[in-house]
Order: C-alpha cells, then structure tokens, then sequence
C-alpha cells in the first residue's frame, strides 16, 4: 500500500500510520497536542516530535498538565518567593495577616473598652456635668471610632492594592502567592 506522505492528512491514515485510532488522532488535534489541516506527512512528524518531547519529559502527557520543565520551574518559583517572603519577615517589612488582624482587633478591644467606660467615669467625676456634654462627647467618641474604623480599612486596602500592583509589575503570575502576608 502506497501513501501519498504530501497529501492532505486524513486522521484515520495518520492513525494508520502510526498505529493509532482514528478517534486517538482526532482526540488529540482536539485537544491541541497535534497541529490539524497539514499534510499526512507533516502530521506524522508532528506526532513523533511531541512522542520524543514526551520521552524527554518536555511535555506531559495530560491534557492541561504541565510538563516537567514547567513543574522544575513552578516549583522553584514557588521557592523564590517563600524565601522572599521569610526574608521580607525577617526584616520587619511582613507580617502574617492573621496576626496583623490579632493585633488590631486586641487593639480596638482596649480602646473600645475605655470609651465604654468614660460615660460613667465623667458621671462619677463629673457629676454636674449637663446631659447635652455627655451626649456630644458621646458623639465624639463614636466619631472617632467610626473614623478609625474607616481609615484602618482604607490602609489596609490601599497597601494590599499597592501590593498586588508591585507584585504585577515584577511578575503577572505572582498576585495571589503572596496572600496571607501584608506589609508591616
């Protein structure tokens, strides 16, 4: 049997050729592992090209896997950026957001806490003390807690923005590896 290696490549004499289905041939142009519309020649070679690659471990064999340079080099990347984040701890620039939230949220408590109590010692101190006073300090306090509600969540938000801008603008892949950690 004779085959024309230049005329256009029909799966099934690629598979033929090759010893594959033709459903094997045409799973694999769909998924994108074969270049589809060449010659039953070109499309043969295409396959040894990607059988050799796959022997060398250049490219994987799963649909959407990595290949193992890309895995070698996910895992180092992984590894840079761990080691910079302990570097970046290390000197002070990073901290856990967890325990960032701990502390301001111990913080706020003690604070909280004080103002809770100032109505009663004005009271006690204070006892002359017209109720519209009260009620404005009151005011006050609820301003300023209010405030410093607002402004801590605009840092916050502002110095991760920030973050995630830098981050892109070293690498587009890094946003996202370093969660969990804010600037200090």
């Amino acid at each position: 049997m004779l085959i024309d290696l230049s005329a256009p490549g029909t799966q099934s004499a690629v598979g033929e050729i090759v010893g594959v289905t033709q459903q094997a041939i045409s799973a694999m142009m769909a998924e994108g592992k074969l270049p589809s519309g060449l010659s039953i020649g070109d499309t043969v070679i295409a396959y040894c090209e990607r059988l050799r690659d796959q022997a060398a471990g250049r490219v994987g064999s799963e649909v959407g896997g990595l290949d193992l340079v890309q895995e070698r080099a996910a895992l180092a990347r992984s590894q840079r950026i761990a080691q910079d984040m302990k570097n970046a701890v290390a000197r002070g620039e990073f901290a856990p957001v967890g325990l960032l939230a701990d502390v301001l949220a111990s913080a706020a408590s003690g604070v909280v806490d004080r103002f809770d109590h100032l109505e009663g010692a004005l009271r006690k101190s204070c006892p002359d003390l017209p109720h519209e006073a009260v009620e404005t300090i009151r005011a006050v306090i609820a301003s300023a807690r209010n405030e410093w509600i607002r402004s801590t969540n605009r840092l916050v938000t502002e110095r991760l923005d920030a973050m995630a801008i830098d981050e892109e603008d070293d690498d587009p892949d890094l946003f996202g590896d370093n969660e969990g950690a804010v600037a200090a």
